[in-house]
């Protein structure tokens, strides 16, 4: 390893020899570059060396080169005069090479670090790009992106149409699949068609481009400087002087070559990707954006073959009815439901539900409403009448969802809040009504907002009020699931906080609906901690034992149970209460019973023993813990 180490570094030698004789680096600096370079080269023959150090050293060499170009144009200001090049210009950019060279060839699979050598090579050593190249596509075929960046040099950069047509049309006999491979295909080709026309532009033989712009060639001094940025035209014979043809019809021929060709590719692509929707899509925006010949006819082609293939996708009607309504809206007008892209789009998704009558279509409609409702008011917020005919279809459109059993959970609290906006509060009730009562009776959101329409109202309320609330209430909270309804028992204790009888009975109802609901596994809401936490502040800590003492005595009592307990306990203990400790010490021998392999459990009861016990206790605490648990070993002392 040392032999080759110091091989690779007097290969150095002529090159710092340069650098110092020029100036560019003193003898110091120029022995701490050994040193570093030293370091890199023994990293790079370990028997394993990692990508980050061939990285490093890459990163290294390249500021190091900058660093020497930087000091090399300051010493030629200085001199007046540019000195002629040397061996040291290049040599930085040979080492990254040759680091890049060795960082692939340990890495092959590695693409990405692939695309770094590219770049490098793109700006500092172009005539390497073609054997890297070469390289990347043997070993990474199966890589799409592979052959588009391939493709995308010989067009730019080389200027090789052939070359870069042959390599998309060998990419997509390999990658056939790829829907980024056929829009960049089909991007190329219409491109070259552009240049080619733009170049007899800048000419002067025809008017106009493929590109739907209204911006047309400045004057003759851009056609001069730009006259290299376009292509020969070496297929096709287009410049030929000998053409008579009419201006008209020379326009025409790139505007038919550039449909015959979109046509063909399409043709090509949905044959490899028949279930792409987004293909389609990508196709359709590159032809609204050129000026080919027959693009409406096209462009229904490809309309038409979406509503074939795509037809009982939600997705498709989405688009298509978003589609229609492009270039209707402007921050001046706003967006009037009664224009006629509105009214398109409205019928497209119309067309949608019947098609496809599903919870996700009446989802994407009701959304489309709604962001129509919103951009139909004006910029006070004040509802306009083009907004009001917006919100009167999206309410039939929520009755339709409703009677076909398409109305999600979300939509239908959308639909309650609508009415509630709409200050429409009798319709908002009836609707929470006939949704609790069927299919929704278990959402905690529905029940919420009908028990918050109920209450709304009562500013006073009498004691037929607070029967009625509490029966609403208690038939909630029945019907949700018990790890869903923290909500409804707040706003329950919340109504309820003055009324001692009501109050009561709820808490009654809490220890029946946990004997009813408890699985023995912890909710994020746990409801017997809550009301154990209201009896404390309302009645204080004898109540709040009682309470809590009939929580424990039900089946599996949760652990989040145990701990707001003994939190309670321990404070009150800390507070003097003479019994807070050994209550503490209870609950936590009920709990490491049903709970004897909870670690942390174990630990906050020896902490609490350390704090508040003695030696004997909380030794005593710790040899049951590791006489109890499975795996002792995690039980040590003083851990977290």
């Amino acid at each position: 390893m040392a032999d080759v180490v110091q091989y690779r570094l007097e290969r150095m030698v002529d090159e710092l020899d340069d650098l110092e004789r020029r100036g560019i680096f003193t003898r110091v600096e120029i022995a701490e570059i050994v040193k570093q370079r030293r370091k890199f080269e023994y990293r790079l023959k370990r028997p394993s060396p990692l990508k980050e150090d061939f990285l490093a050293y890459i990163d290294y060499e390249s500021n190091l080169d900058e660093l020497r170009n930087l000091r090399k144009k300051a010493a030629s200001h200085q001199a007046d005069k540019k000195k002629k090049k040397s061996d040291s210009d290049f040599a930085g950019v040979r080492k990254i090479v040759e680091v890049y060279r060795l960082a692939t060839r340990r890495y092959k699979g590695d693409l990405n670090l692939w695309f770094k050598y590219l770049e490098f090579c793109k700006h500092k050593c172009n005539r390497r790009m073609k054997e890297v190249l070469a390289q990347v596509i043997r070993l990474h075929s199966k890589e799409a992106r592979v052959w588009i960046y391939a493709a995308v040099w010989e067009f730019d950069r080389n200027l090789n149409v052939a070359s870069a047509r042959a390599l998309m049309q060998r990419g997509l006999r390999v990658c056939s699949s790829s829907l980024d491979l056929w829009v960049e295909y089909l991007r190329m080709e219409l491109t070259y068609l552009n240049k080619l026309k733009a170049r007899r532009v800048a000419l002067g033989e025809e008017k106009g481009s493929l590109v739907r712009d209204d911006k047309t060639v400045e004057d003759e001094k851009w056609k001069d400087e730009n006259k290299e940025l376009f292509m020969s035209l070496d297929e096709g014979g287009e410049d030929d002087g000998s053409d008579v043809e009419d201006a008209s019809e020379k326009v025409d021929v790139f505007r038919e070559k550039g449909s015959n060709v979109l046509q063909a590719i399409y043709s090509g692509a949905i044959e490899a990707l028949p279930s792409s929707f987004d293909l389609r899509k990508r196709f359709l925006e590159i032809l609204e954006a050129t000026d080919l010949a027959h693009s409406d006819e096209i462009r229904d082609t490809i309309l038409s073959d979406l509503k074939r293939d795509f037809s009982k996708d939600p997705e498709y009607w989405n688009w298509l009815a978003r589609h229609e309504m492009s270039g209707c809206i402007s921050k001046e007008t706003g967006l009037k439901f009664a224009s006629p892209q509105v009214q398109k789009a409205i019928q497209v998704f119309e067309e949608g539900v019947q098609t496809v009558t599903t919870s996700a279509m009446f989802e994407m409609y009701i959304k489309f409403l709604m962001e129509a409702t919103e951009r139909s008011n004006g910029d006070d917020g004040e509802v306009s009448p083009s907004s009001e005919d917006c919100i009167s279809h999206l309410l039939n459109v929520f009755q339709m969802a409703d009677e076909t059993e398409c109305l999600t959970e979300e939509l239908a609290n959308e639909y309650v809040s609508l009415y509630l906006k709409l200050g429409k509060t009798h319709e908002a009730q009836m609707v929470a009504e006939k949704l609790c009562s069927g299919k929704f009776a278990g959402s905690a959101k529905l029940w919420l907002s009908r028990v918050s329409i109920e209450t709304s109202s009562l500013s006073t309320p009498s004691k037929a009020d607070l029967k009625s609330v509490f029966e609403l209430l208690s038939n909630a909270v029945a019907k949700v699931p018990i790890s869903e309804s923290e909500s409804l028992w707040l706003t329950a204790f919340k109504f309820f906080a003055h009324q001692k009888n009501y109050l009561n009975k709820l808490v009654e109802l809490s220890i029946l609906t946990v004997a009813k609901g408890n699985n023995g596994s912890d909710h994020a809401f746990s409801l017997a901690s809550a009301v154990v936490k209201l009896v404390l502040e309302r009645e204080g800590s004898r109540s709040a034992r009682e309470i809590y003492k009939r929580f424990l005595a039900l089946p599996r009592p949760g652990l989040a149970l145990y701990k707001d307990c003994i939190e309670i306990e321990t404070n009150l203990a800390s507070l003097g209460d003479k019994d807070g400790l050994r209550n503490a010490r209870k609950l936590y021998d009920s709990a490491v019973t049903s709970y004897s392999q909870d670690v942390d459990l174990w630990k906050a009861y020896y902490s609490l023993e350390t704090k508040m016990g003695t030696s004997e206790t909380s030794n005593g605490v710790y040899w049951r813990a590791r006489k109890t648990m499975k795996e002792s070993a995690d039980f040590i002392v003083g851990s977290d």
